[in-house]
């Protein structure tokens, strides 16, 4: 028989023999479970307790995390978001559950909520930021919602600098890694650099959004809908791609990737290559880069890639193109041949 046992909570305990006992509770505070998960009586005290389970007292911050799930601004998140987000909420839980809605006024709360942020970030500085991301995520959700008047995590920053200023793939590091990667990850390669899409939505596109002309695809994450005009390589490649599977990226055996799988594949693909430093997703930045250095106007690059212009606005101006030495030398040359024009008019 199985259970739903979703926000099981567990301590260790040291027995008088030195041994350690593991003693499971149907949730954090919740009533002490039986036996061990699958016994006949673990089950029994997990379905009982559920049974007698409450909603959390309203006023608590637990109430509003329990709140905020069922929302449609959650429930409306993909299945891998909500997972991810679930994730980061149970910790949320366990260390400020109780916390008294009122208390989010407090100008001090604010400190007590970024201590902990330090708390985690000493093992993790990413994985600090993406619960931060979430508990503040749910706050804003909760006072715009009228439930709370404050958000003490409103503009709080981040600890791990995530931006990727300097990864760009050069053109030699394409050349590098076509030439020592296995031959199924070519055109993940060349999908990513032309099209500048997320790998997410990428290891999901099917060979029925190819038209042998232009790719049209719904982005998952912000629900664009872009249509991109096939590039000649990029064509070249896919009309020379057998089509094993409904999915165009597929793996060795021909079936469509996992994420995990792909993520796997690709860092050793790129270790290989001796490319350390660059990830896939750098390759959408990369698309942006190399649009905007053949003269291509922010709209244009945001049509392609469906990024907001204010998105493709801040790559250029603090990501990318700030960095890049073609843009200096492209920039001097202009000013070269418009001095070169202007004092030619003046004789």
């Amino acid at each position: 028989m199985r259970i739903n046992a979703r926000g099981l909570h567990w301590t260790a305990g040291k027995l008088a023999d030195g041994t350690t006992k593991n003693y499971w509770y149907a949730w954090r505070g919740g009533p002490r479970l039986r036996g061990e998960p699958g016994s006949p009586e673990f089950i029994a005290d997990f379905n009982a307790a559920a049974a007698m389970k409450v909603p959390a007292p309203e006023g608590r911050l637990l109430a509003l995390l329990q709140a905020y799930e069922k929302s449609q601004n959650f429930l409306g998140l993909s299945d891998r978001t909500r997972s991810d987000y679930k994730s980061q909420i149970e910790k949320i839980e366990q260390r400020f559950g109780d916390c008294p809605n009122k208390a989010l006024a407090d100008q001090r709360t604010r400190g007590v909520f970024l201590d902990w942020r330090d708390e985690l970030a000493l093992k993790s500085r990413r994985q600090a930021d993406y619960v931060f991301q979430v508990f503040a995520l749910v706050l804003a959700w909760a006072k715009h919602r009228g439930k709370i008047t404050a958000n003490p995590l409103e503009r709080i920053g981040r600890v791990y600098d995530g931006t990727r200023i300097d990864f760009v793939w050069s053109t030699d590091d394409e050349a590098r890694f076509l030439q020592h990667a296995p031959a199924h990850l070519h055109l993940a390669l060349l999908i990513g650099l032309w099209t500048g899409q997320r790998q997410g939505d990428l290891l999901r596109l099917p060979w029925s959004a190819y038209d042998s002309a232009h790719i049209r695809l719904r982005q998952r994450k912000t629900g664009r809908r872009v249509t991109i005009k096939v590039g000649a390589p990029l064509k070249a490649a896919l009309n020379g791609t057998p089509r094993r599977s409904p999915i165009i990226l597929t793996n060795k055996a021909g079936r469509p990737w996992t994420e995990h799988g792909f993520r796997a594949s690709w860092r050793l693909a790129c270790i290989k290559a001796g490319i350390t430093e660059l990830h896939f997703n750098d390759l959408r930045g990369t698309a942006v880069t190399r649009l905007a250095l053949v003269g291509c106007t922010e709209a244009e690059i945001a049509d392609v890639t469906g990024h907001s212009l204010r998105d493709v606005h801040q790559i250029l101006d603090a990501h990318y193109l700030h960095r890049d030495p073609a843009l200096g030398e492209a920039a001097i040359t202009k000013l070269e041949m418009a001095y070169a024009k202007r004092v030619g008019g003046e004789k």
